[in-house]
């Protein structure tokens, strides 16, 4: 599938994605790429979000992909895994740093309220990319989660958690998976 064919659909984390992030900057490169705006992106709450990211892709004239990165994966999964209308929609989840939201020792608290994640595999193709050192996830656990999900997964190596702090802003390795990722769907 081309880029093009598709909407693209941007879905921050905690905290959102500043002029920085990669995603701000692939959402600038990509005319057909909307941002999932949240009301509060530093003190989320998993229903607003899911309600969110649901109404964006039932929006869409055209088949979505979703791009997410850390909370806004965990968002992102248990809409795809409560609605059907959504999964007739979505073609593809290319999903970045998910974080585990089941760990009681994740901190701030409240991102727990966005887990544990649904097991059993994505109703579409889904890759995720995860580092060695993330600091909201270990690459284990990534790594299982992604294996639950049917995912493949991609082990980004020593990258934090692949946000503009750990130098990721351009971040055109990550696009290049994309690009690669796209051309599979």
């Amino acid at each position: 599938m081309k880029i093009r064919d598709a909407n693209i659909l941007i879905i921050p984390g905690f905290k959102g994605a500043d002029e920085d992030h990669w995603q701000t900057r692939w959402e600038a490169k990509m005319p057909n790429a909307t941002r999932v705006n949240q009301a509060e992106f530093n003190k989320p709450v998993c229903e607003d979000w899911k309600k969110e990211i649901e109404k964006a892709i039932l929006a869409s004239d055209k088949p979505v992909v979703l791009v997410a990165h850390s909370l806004g994966v965990a968002a992102a999964v248990h809409v795809l895994n409560e609605n059907d209308d959504v999964k007739k929609k979505v073609v593809g989840a290319f999903f970045v740093s998910p974080p585990d939201v089941a760990n009681p020792k994740i901190r701030p608290k409240h991102l727990m309220t966005f887990g544990p994640y649904p097991t059993g595999p994505m109703p579409c193709p889904t890759f995720v990319i995860g580092s060695s050192n993330d600091s909201f996830s270990d690459q284990k656990r990534m790594q299982e989660t992604a294996a639950d999900w049917g995912a493949f997964f991609v082990d980004a190596g020593e990258s934090g958690h692949i946000n503009g702090e750990t130098g990721h802003g351009p971040w055109p390795e990550g696009l290049m998976v994309f690009a690669e990722f796209m051309k599979r769907l």
